[in-house]
């Protein structure tokens, strides 16, 4: 396996093990000595680099973000349960970050993007928090996982009609980057013709690239239609519960919350599936189990939420006081980065890392205590329905490649897999139709359907009833993004724009 560098900001970064990835100065989050959380020696081995932090500082490290900003890393599964759940001494409040008073924070800091505050249930406590995640967990928990796997096998039958002619695939890029954000556009009751433009904007948005901005004031853009819409047409989708919650959420808190479940639902899930894909189709043990029926795929999905969470760290917490965790002093205003994958592999609770843990869900991959991932179950069936299908429809799939030959891309908080190449019999040669004598042999494969029929089965709507929902659009949807930056209506200012209007006052 190897690992392709991601791009940093900053200038050039010093190759592992020189000196100038340590900062000069003491042992504290604020006074320097720290290595650094991004760059090569960071980024190629993350798992080698926690257990190094581990075995210098113990269960919370001081490390240095992009900027040199500091924070604490914490590393042992335990410190990280404290920290997830205990709000009155760790935040979800970034507003309390010393570097954001201090003015340390540059408007183009990679950081960002994911703990600038926004008016979200991820970004509060206390009552207002309960208030905003009420809203939220109450429209998702309407979804079951029926209605969820009609969706997950429609797009998935789609996708795989696409390349199963061919025999060979990439299963990240043509199958599990594309099949959470299909599903949740409908869950969001967002038109069917806007899902294959918001993959492509999603996947520019995380990755960072030129047009990242402009990706986002796309997705921004196109819920906003959404939600428009759907005060005009409610339907039994999220939007629309959202809209009539009692909680009484404003137009801008819809959105935000909006925009949250559907990017992190999307970023989770793919790379949930694609490192699930991964062991079955490299690991002999898994296949086997698989095969044999002794471990089921919802144990292999725990499995991997173990060793290879979604996420490797999440940010943050940020104290609110002076206060003490894993033996360090943690300053009022100090932020913490939760180690997951650190915690997840913390000899404490895992001394032996090749010991399988079917069915044992206390990883820490969806966090724990009031912020605790709410769209875990919906990510899960996504993933679970998807990567069922795809091995009962390509029920001979194999890894193309040797395994070491597989790829990564990483950044501070998570690595990706950048293909996983992939051979099978095509379902046409598995399941031959057999015409009667004279007929046309030609087999034909359904083109994927580029738009879903007058009326939908409603995913969440329970059994017996009968409720339909129109998924054609009252109005155009918005254009496709192109590979450059998408236009959007001039004067509308963008959830980007927003936050660098905050930052500067």
């Amino acid at each position: 396996m190897t690992y392709e560098e991601h791009g940093h900001q900053g200038g050039p970064v010093p190759p592992p093990g020189c000196p100038a990835h340590r900062a000069p100065g003491g042992g504290g989050p604020q006074d320097g000595g720290l290595l650094r959380l991004f760059g090569p020696e960071a980024e190629a081995d993350p798992a080698g680099f926690y257990e190094k932090l581990r075995a210098e500082h113990g269960e919370v490290a001081p490390v240095l973000l992009h900027g040199d900003l500091p924070a604490w890393l914490v590393l042992g599964y335990s410190a990280n349960l404290t920290a997830m759940r205990t709000p009155s001494r760790f935040s979800r409040d970034s507003r309390r970050w010393t570097e954001f008073k201090r003015g340390r924070v540059a408007a183009d800091s990679p950081v960002l993007p994911v703990i600038a505050w926004q008016p979200t249930c991820s970004f509060v406590d206390g009552e207002e928090h309960r208030r905003l995640r009420t809203a939220v967990t109450d429209g998702l928990n309407r979804f079951d996982r029926r209605g969820m796997r009609r969706y997950v096998t429609r797009f998935s039958d789609q996708l795989i009609a696409g390349f199963g002619d061919g025999g060979r695939a990439d299963l990240v890029s043509q199958f599990a980057e594309h099949l959470p954000m299909l599903v949740m556009t409908q869950l969001l009751g967002m038109p069917e013709e806007y899902g294959p433009r918001l993959v492509e904007a999603a996947r520019d948005l995380v990755r960072g690239t030129a047009t990242a901005v402009a990706s986002n004031e796309y997705v921004v853009e196109s819920l906003r239609r959404t939600v428009q819409r759907k005060r005009v047409e409610p339907g039994q989708d999220l939007v629309s519960w959202l809209l009539e919650h009692p909680s009484g959420l404003t137009e801008e808190e819809v959105l935000e919350h909006l925009r949250s479940v559907l990017l992190a639902a999307n970023e989770t899930t793919s790379n949930l599936i694609s490192e699930t894909l991964k062991m079955v189709l490299t690991d002999s043990r898994f296949r086997a189990h698989l095969s044999g029926g002794q471990m089921t795929l919802p144990d292999a999905l725990d499995q991997v939420l173990w060793d290879s969470p979604p996420f490797m760290l999440v940010p943050g917490r940020w104290a609110t006081g002076d206060t003490e965790l894993g033996g360090r002093a943690i300053r009022a205003g100090d932020m913490l980065l939760l180690g997951v994958a650190a915690g997840n592999a913390d000899p404490v609770v895992r001394p032996d890392l090749d010991t399988p843990l079917f069915g044992n869900r206390s990883h820490l991959a969806f966090g724990s205590g009031p912020h605790e991932c709410p769209g875990q179950e919906i990510g899960r069936a996504i993933a679970e329905s998807g990567i069922d299908i795809l091995l009962t429809r390509l029920p001979d799939l194999q890894l193309s490649v040797e395994e070491d030959e597989l790829v990564w891309r990483g950044n501070w908080m998570s690595r990706h897999l950048t293909a996983l190449p992939a051979r099978f019999t095509p379902p046409g040669e598995l399941h031959p139709q057999r015409p009667a004598d004279g007929a046309d042999t030609t087999v034909s494969t359904p083109a994927p359907a580029t738009a879903a029929p007058a009326q939908t089965p409603i995913p969440g709507q329970r059994s017996g009833t009968s409720a339909t929902v129109p998924t054609t659009p009252t109005t155009p949807p918005p254009p496709p993004v192109p590979p450059t930056a998408p236009a959007l209506p001039p004067q509308r200012r963008g959830w980007w724009g927003a936050l660098l209007a905050r930052l500067r006052g």
